[in-house]
């Protein structure tokens, strides 16, 4: 697998700069057209206005990708066919020149391959709801037990089952804090109804947990830095349970499995929130980026 670096995230990482990935699942798979170029661009825009080098990771023509230009952001924003890429999914879409947007798990690994430190997303994948029935769990839990990344997110996708999640990750191995809270956010709300164990502050007291984990010379597992939406900006906790006790049950009667159940989920709760949801989701990921930037910015300076 030929990795491309771009120049710009290149030279930032060889002068010690922070630079911070982005996934690009949500531009081509997350959003409506026009808006996922602009919300994409926007995005680059507030890393660039912490100090922070912008670096949008996708395949295009079996080529991974760190850091897009213009053009290439266009392409995944607007090109028909562009796929939707696990880390599993790497090898095959390399060797067969596909083009494709990242999801968490393989964002994680091409930024850890190139040297990038920190990642911020909206939420991480998890164990799903009826896993005793279904054993569906999201490869997110697995690459980032073994892959020294850290993530800056909402918590998880409030549509999964969040208790079994966080004890996954526990029993992986992977370190979870929460930013600035002791509850662990529920991606769209504030907080899940769940605690965390740890919390950090400030940007330089995750950077000194990353520093850490480096000393220690550990199982080389991820650190999820779990940021919480704005409580103003959160979906009305009463909606997003009544809108998601409905869509599991169309979910259920419509006989939708695997891989459909979380896109179905989550554009069920934008149709029957009027896009409030998606305005939830979209408050969180700039929070994160930002916070990532800052993150990257405090572990460059040592």
């Amino acid at each position: 697998m030929v990795l491309v670096v771009s120049e710009e995230v290149r030279e930032a990482l060889d002068a010690g700069q922070p630079v911070v990935a982005l996934e690009s699942t949500i531009i081509a798979h997350g959003l409506p057209r026009p808006r996922n170029l602009r919300v994409a661009l926007e995005l680059e825009t507030a890393v660039r206005q912490e100090g922070a080098v912008p670096a949008t990771i996708a395949v295009l023509d079996g080529r991974p990708r760190v850091g897009l230009d213009k053009e290439q952001l266009e392409r995944v924003a607007n090109e028909d066919g562009i796929r939707k890429l696990g880390h599993r999914d790497l090898p095959l879409a390399v060797a067969s020149g596909a083009s494709g947007a990242t999801t968490v798990s393989a964002t994680a690994l091409l930024a850890a391959l190139a040297g990038v430190r920190v990642f911020a997303t909206g939420g991480l994948g998890g164990v799903h709801r009826e896993w005793t029935a279904t054993q569906d769990e999201s490869a997110d839990l697995g690459l980032l037990a073994r892959t020294r990344i850290t993530v800056v997110c909402a918590g998880v996708k409030s549509i999964l089952d969040v208790p079994a999640t966080l004890q996954r990750l526990e029993t992986l191995g992977v370190a979870v804090a929460g930013y600035g809270t002791d509850r662990f956010p529920g991606f769209y709300l504030s907080d899940s109804g769940h605690p965390v164990d740890w919390t950090l502050g400030t940007p330089e007291q995750v950077a000194d947990v990353m520093r850490a984990q480096d000393t220690l010379a550990g199982p080389e597992s991820a650190l999820i830095v779990a940021n919480p939406v704005p409580e103003e900006e959160q979906l009305d906790p009463e909606l997003h349970a009544r809108v998601l006790a409905d869509a599991l049950h169309a979910c259920e009667a419509e006989g939708v499995t695997g891989q459909a159940v979380t896109p179905f989920l989550l554009d069920y709760l934008v149709r029957h929130t009027d896009g409030a949801s998606l305005e939830a989701n979209l408050a969180a990921v700039r929070g994160n980026v930002r916070l990532a930037a800052r993150i990257a910015a405090a572990w460059t300076r040592g």
